[in-house]
């Protein structure tokens, strides 16, 4: 069980106020807050005065230990054995459309793509512009009127020409979770490769990257700072090649990381998951992994609290809509909501003068926001909750909502 207000205490954004008012950050919003641990980290990091890689020097030498740490924690986070597997970038986008860019020279025109209808566009846009720069064709996966993926669809969709399923692990817009596992399943059994947007899932589920050929993620989602993390399979990493400056390394993971990285952000990354592990109720002494597998099914207990309390709740307010699975199983506790009559923006203001910041529009998600016709109609309202929000905070969230909706 986790200690909440011990938790909300490591997280000084959490203690600010509007106008006196205490603050509610529900959906980040668009991201969460950082512990004092990374920010500590980041700050240290700084003061102490890192360069760029180097063996020869110490501040150099700061600088591939920072790096190594990092690489070394994010690999348990994901759960792979192999440190070098873990490519750092700018943010989970960019790292996209570089490893876009490098698979799509081993493409043909006829060759086919899989996109899903519940991805966020930056698992979607980049795969659309190699397609069209290397003549492939498009197939985009439905997804059923509750906002689950159609796997049936993804096996029409399927066939051998198949060359990539872009797949995302959780849906930033309705909180769906997705069985990756048997998507790869279906995927590799028509020699496909498989490339799993980790963002939303990462700070709700413990990430296994076991069956993915890809994964992305994003640290700002996992209470760290705005750095983008990108595993690959080795072999995939070694043989693809990457589009880089001559005398960048021509290893991995060197070669797929462009320009000089941001190490105090790398010291955060891994502040960001040893914090993560620290939730476990484990010895400090365990491996980071199994403290890290105790910790999020701790996370995933108390979310799923919250989340049956918001659902039974919304429910008692008429003329609120939600949007997705009705029901704490096969997601997570981030949710879309309307209100009858009020933009999704007039909406999200009103909340914010109250001090409760959530987001409004289309997140990005514009393929689910299309499919569901919300995309003409503002899209909808985002709220979400991660295990540093508590339950007086859903009750705050639904009594605003309650008088909103009768104002």
């Amino acid at each position: 069980m986790l200690d909440i207000s011990t938790i909300r205490s490591q997280f000084p954004a959490l203690s600010r106020t509007v106008d006196g008012r205490p603050v509610s950050w529900l959906d980040g919003p668009g991201g969460t807050q950082v512990p004092t641990a990374v920010i500590d980290a980041m700050s240290s990091t700084l003061h102490s005065g890192v360069s760029n890689l180097s063996p020869l020097f110490a501040a150099g030498r700061d600088a591939l230990g920072v790096t190594q740490a990092a690489r070394e924690a994010m690999a348990d986070l994901l759960g792979t054995d192999d440190p070098r597997t873990v490519v750092f970038g700018q943010n989970m986008t960019s790292l996209t459309f570089s490893m876009s860019r490098a698979l799509a020279q081993t493409w043909r025109p006829g060759d086919e793509i899989v996109v899903t209808r519940l991805d966020h566009d930056a698992n979607v846009s980049p795969w659309l512009l190699a397609a069209r720069d290397r003549g492939l064709e498009v197939r985009r996966v439905d997804i059923t009127d509750d906002g689950r993926l159609d796997l049936d669809d993804l096996d029409r969709k399927l066939s051998d020409r198949t060359k990539l399923v872009a797949v995302t692990a959780a849906s930033n817009a309705l909180g769906t979770i997705v069985d990756v596992a048997e998507v790869a399943r279906r995927a590799h059994s028509v020699g496909s490769l498989v490339y799993v947007d980790g963002v939303h899932a990462t700070p709700h589920r413990l990430p296994d990257v076991a069956h993915a050929d890809f994964y992305v993620c994003s640290a700002y989602k996992f209470f760290g700072p705005h750095t983008g993390i990108l595993y690959g399979r080795f072999e995939l990493l070694e043989t693809l090649e990457a589009y880089k400056v001559r005398p960048a390394p021509a290893d991995v993971p060197g070669k797929w990381e462009t320009g000089t990285q941001s190490f105090e952000s790398l010291a955060g990354v891994r502040a960001a998951v040893d914090y993560l592990a620290g939730l476990s109720g484990l010895p400090a002494d365990a491996p980071r992994r199994t403290r890290l597998d105790d910790a999020y099914r701790r996370i995933a207990d108390h979310e799923q609290t919250l989340a049956k309390r918001f659902l039974d709740g919304v429910h008692e307010i008429d003329g609120i809509r939600l949007w997705g699975i009705d029901g704490v199983d096969g997601r997570v506790a981030t949710f879309a909501v309307t209100i009858d009559g009020m933009h999704p923006d007039t909406v999200a203001e009103a909340l914010g003068q109250e001090g409760i910041f959530v987001w409004s529009g289309h997140y990005y998600a514009l393929e689910v926001m299309g499919r569901l016709g919300l995309l003409d109609r503002g899209g909808a309202v985002r709220i979400g909750f991660v295990h540093y929000n508590t339950i007086e905070e859903v009750d705050r969230v639904l009594d605003a909502l309650g008088r909103l909706r009768n104002s």
